[in-house]
């Protein structure tokens, strides 16, 4: 079997889908993309290509291996975004080759279904206790919220304030068994981080996300090792060596990589195989489309430190098209009691419907992160 062809599709709401063609007629499927820079991740999937067209698609170490080495240069959003999908897609044909799905040739599942949570409050926090109760009438058992707006190096106590208020209204709406995670996404600077850590203490949540920015952890050590709350981050390091060092330190509870941007399946398994060894907790960050979540189960299925899922299904980006609406059967994601199965289907598990991605890539998007700004005029993390 030989490789002969690579082709992207860009299409709403921001999503990037990716088909490998076969000359014995099998097509695998992935999704890279870096979210606002899907045509760059796109144009690195072209040079890519020149090393794996006319190559064996089941020889999937030695592809990565070459993806990741041959070209000198090697790590970063871009390349591993590029490189995640085409192993994604790589093991999509290898999958449906053997008629089995990529757990059985992880070794098998060690869990028929996983724990989700939904996303709620979108990126400014507002009418979340709401929210937060109708995901739970849904059946979810868990959200995430955005911890604030723009937040300074040192800023005023109101908007810790409205932080606290915005939290304890979801906690009181969903009791005390629902799982909380509060995404810090990065906003936060380390003296700010120190002292939302502390004083949301009180709510008991599921997880702090991304306290301070990954390349910061180092100066908040003490204070994530000594705060009872778990500490998540992950989903902007890219490989197992960004890793390393962070899981450790002992200060990181759970990490988030994202197989759409961490190197796809096969680095994906390699980060949180070494994260167990360090008894962290595993919880792949994916608010994307149908084939990063279909990754992820997978990954889910046989990876023992997973504990819970994201999915972007309603999540305030998908204002076009939702998560389920590129697939032919919906219900491979099958919600039940604030879990979802493992797909079993080959490959990944899922049936994509070309003709709708053809369609929808005619109008692809240009979907960008939004430029928020201080009062003062200087710029503010996203």
């Amino acid at each position: 079997m030989k490789i002969t062809s690579l082709t992207t599709y860009s299409v709403p709401p921001r999503w990037q889908f990716l088909k490998i063609e076969t000359d014995e007629g099998i097509t695998g499927w992935g999704e890279p993309v870096v979210e606002g820079r899907a045509a760059t991740v796109a144009a690195a999937i072209d040079e890519l290509s020149d090393y794996i067209i006319g190559k064996d698609p089941r020889n999937i170490e030695d592809l990565w291996t070459v993806m990741y080495r041959a070209g000198f240069y090697r790590g970063g959003p871009i390349t591993m975004s590029a490189i995640a999908g085409i192993d994604q897609a790589l093991w999509d044909i290898k999958g449906k080759a053997l008629g089995m799905p990529v757990h059985e040739l992880l070794g098998g599942k060690v869990r028929d279904s996983i724990r989700v949570y939904s996303w709620i409050g979108g990126d400014r926090p507002a009418e979340t206790a709401a929210a937060a109760v109708s995901a739970a009438e849904q059946g979810f058992s868990a959200v995430k919220m955005n911890c604030t707006e723009e937040m300074q190096y040192v800023d005023t106590w109101d908007k810790v304030q409205r932080c606290l208020d915005n939290v304890q209204a979801v906690r009181e709406a969903v009791g005390p068994n629902v799982g909380i995670g509060v995404d810090f996404h990065g906003r936060v600077h380390k003296p700010m981080a120190k002292v939302l850590i502390k004083e949301l203490e009180p709510y008991k949540l599921m997880f702090i996300e991304e306290p301070v920015l990954s390349e910061h952890t180092s100066s908040l050590l003490d204070v994530l090792r000594n705060t009872p709350t778990p500490i998540a981050l992950g989903e902007r390091l890219y490989s197992r060596w960004d890793f390393k060092d962070i899981i450790a330190s002992g200060a990181v509870d759970i990490i988030q990589p994202d197989p759409s941007h961490s190197g796809g399946i096969t680095e994906t398994r390699k980060i949180a195989h070494m994260a167990e060894a360090y008894d962290v907790a595993l919880a792949l960050h994916c608010p994307l489309g149908p084939l990063a979540l279909a990754t992820c189960l997978q990954l889910d299925a046989s990876c023992y430190n997973a504990f819970i899922q994201e999915q972007s299904l309603g999540i305030h980006y998908n204002t076009s098209n939702d998560l389920l609406d590129y697939i032919h059967d919906p219900t491979v994601f099958h919600y039940e009691s604030g879990m979802v199965r493992i797909p079993d289907g080959p490959g990944l598990g899922i049936d994509v419907n070309e003709e709708y991605v053809i369609e929808r890539s005619a109008q692809s998007h240009r979907w960008r992160n939004p430029v928020w700004r201080h009062a003062d005029g200087s710029l503010a993390e996203w």
